[in-house]
């Protein structure tokens, strides 16, 4: 079995990053929404110090995606599955998707705060 494509990879690293950023914030709120409960969700409120590490991670994951996907598209040899345009633009279709949604979750924690007070 191939490894995935090194633009899926950074783009999924870029979504989890995202992910791990806004556990401090949306997590919690998106558990008790769903009626998950108790004490130890306000224990991932100690995830927060780790923010500026998960957006960091995001941002390189993206920008390198965006290389990837627009600067240095890889070479692809004839037959290959990356050789059909159509590969190419889901990716790029996948890559706006997923930076879209990590833009959201990044800036959910300030948008809540603003919302707050």
């Amino acid at each position: 079995m191939k490894p995935p494509a090194a633009e899926n990879a950074s783009i999924a690293a870029g979504m989890l990053a995202a992910l791990g950023a806004s556990t401090c914030c949306v997590l919690p709120l998106v558990l008790v929404s769903v009626g998950l409960g108790g004490a130890w969700i306000a224990q991932l409120r100690e995830m927060e110090r780790y923010f500026p590490v998960f957006v960091g991670i995001a941002i390189a994951a993206f920008a390198y995606a965006f290389y990837r996907l627009y600067l240095r598209p890889a070479a692809c040899a004839p037959g290959d599955a990356c050789a059909d345009p159509g590969t190419r633009q889901r990716q790029r279709v996948a890559f706006w998707v997923t930076l879209i949604g990590a833009k959201v979750l990044i800036a959910s924690p300030y948008v809540y705060a603003a919302l707050a007070s």
